[in-house]
């Protein structure tokens, strides 16, 4: 797998919350910390994805803020 995102992190599927157009997908990086994503139900299909599979977490960094108080 070659992507141009900088951030790939390798994750377990945690959790799968399948919707009429949308899928919730939950990843496990390390034991408790999880990154949840939102994507289209095909993509999800075509993925194969289930709990307990390896995927891997792609972080476009444009997308990603940091705020502070």
């Amino acid at each position: 797998m070659k992507v141009s995102a900088r951030n790939a992190l390798k994750a377990t599927v945690k959790k799968i919350v399948p919707g009429s157009v949308n899928t919730e997908v939950t990843l496990e990086l390390a034991p408790g910390i999880e990154v949840t994503s939102i994507i289209t139900k095909a993509s999800a299909d075509s993925l194969q994805l289930a709990e307990g599979k390896q995927a891997y977490v792609v972080i476009k960094a444009t997308d990603v803020m940091v705020a502070v108080d």
